[in-house]
């Protein structure tokens, strides 16, 4: 049997179950479960940066949000109060439609030679 010791969706359990097939889950407990969401967060990250066409982007990103989601829960926050944050942000500093990318910016410092 492969082991995965991997968070899933919730309804993951029924969906295997349908085929019959024997596993094994258990229920985190907190201190589990924000470790294994970040986890997921790079795996689901890795898979969009590793998407070949929008179609499997758009999933990919579909699977990231909704790992932020349970993020933002966990943290005791609404996906409407992560938005209201980021749009203050996206206010104050832009978003990053313009792609620039920042090269080089002075130190500050005198040359002392």
């Amino acid at each position: 049997m492969p082991t995965y010791n991997k968070l899933v969706r919730d309804k993951i359990p029924q969906i295997i179950e349908t085929t019959r097939k024997k596993f094994i889950t258990k229920i985190l407990n907190d201190d589990d479960y924000i470790k294994h969401l970040k986890q997921k967060t790079y795996e689901e990250l890795d898979e969009y940066c590793s998407a070949q066409s929008n179609e499997e982007a758009v999933e990919e990103l579909a699977d990231l949000l909704e790992v932020i989601l349970a993020l933002a829960n966990y943290h005791g926050f609404s996906m409407e109060e992560v938005e209201k944050v980021r749009k203050e942000k996206a206010d104050k500093r832009g978003g990053f439609q313009e792609k620039i990318l920042l090269i080089e910016v002075e130190d500050g410092k005198q040359d002392e030679s």
